[in-house]
């Protein structure tokens, strides 16, 4: 095996495991959100959230989800209205 094949298989194992390991921190999420666009697919919204796609399309059709836009034909969600929902949410709740 050459060195430069030995490195890559290093880097690759190396950022799987990074990946794994920010995936359960919340604000790791949130920076990689805020590094693109502010404007967020239903499944990175609902990756977001820590929701289905399926229960965040419910609360969209039910009109008791986040405020999403829609850009022709593709329905977005904004970072800001995605954590000022989740915030209402709790609060409503009273679980937070």
């Amino acid at each position: 095996m050459s060195v430069a094949t030995r490195g890559a298989e290093r880097r690759r194992a190396g950022g799987e495991a990074m990946m794994t390991a920010h995936d359960d921190d919340e604000n790791a999420r949130a920076a990689r959100a805020i590094q693109g666009s502010p404007f967020l697919s239903p499944e990175q919204a609902a990756h977001y959230l820590g929701l289905s796609t399926r229960t965040l399309q419910e609360h969209r059709s039910g009109g008791t989800g986040p405020r999403f836009r829609r850009h022709c034909r593709h329905v977005r969600y904004h970072i800001d209205d995605l954590d000022t929902w989740s915030k209402d949410s709790a609060e409503a709740g009273g679980d937070a």
